[in-house]
């Protein structure tokens, strides 16, 4: 069997000289997989030792497997879940913004506390783009956060703001789902 050639990178350039910084991390876009990627780093900051505080929007109150697996590390990690639902569940705009701005106490609480290595706020982009949160006041808060501090700020419709003063955004696309088939939600793998 003959070889194909070779495609593979062989060079490399290293960064001579690195600071350490606490980074805001955002996932956005239409796809899925941001809230599962900022879970991932969740697990990979809970196997090195570290801390780290997760605050949901939206989601409610059901039962999901990230959650589930969380709370057997109580004391490295701890996670709430703040919202009320779905806003086509909810249909109340006043409550959902008053859920958002009880949320977004906790994120500040442990945007501010030094036991945490690292905090999402999970589905906070769609808070904004509803218009829930104050995108410059959660920016503001950002940009005075302590130096070391990780975040990772989920959900679609991150505003030009937050990626502005973001160190990584990653933007999801959907090429294809199972819902637009006929195929809901799975146990396990989406929830």
């Amino acid at each position: 069997m003959a070889l194909k050639l070779d495609k593979a990178p062989r060079k490399h350039k290293d960064i001579k000289k690195s600071i350490r910084k606490g980074l805001i991390i955002v996932h956005t876009g239409n796809g899925k997989g941001k809230s599962t990627a900022a879970f991932g780093t969740a697990m990979r900051a809970i196997g090195r030792g570290h801390k780290v505080g997760i605050i949901q929007f939206i989601k409610g109150k059901w039962k999901t497997g990230e959650v589930e697996f969380l709370k057997k590390f109580p004391d490295q990690c701890t996670i709430l879940s703040l919202g009320n639902g779905f806003t086509w569940i909810t249909q109340n705009f006043k409550e959902d913004v008053q859920m958002a701005q009880k949320a977004w106490e906790q994120c500040c609480a442990m945007l501010n506390d030094e036991q945490y290595f690292l905090v999402i706020f999970d589905e906070i982009n769609y808070v904004m783009k509803f218009n829930f949160l104050d995108v410059k006041e959660v920016c503001g808060k950002l940009k005075d956060k302590p130096p070391l501090k990780h975040v990772i700020l989920t959900g679609n419709g991150a505003p030009k703001e937050l990626i502005e003063i973001a160190d990584l955004v990653t933007e999801m696309k959907c090429i294809k789902h199972p819902y637009t088939q006929g195929i809901k939600a799975q146990p396990g793998i989406e929830y």
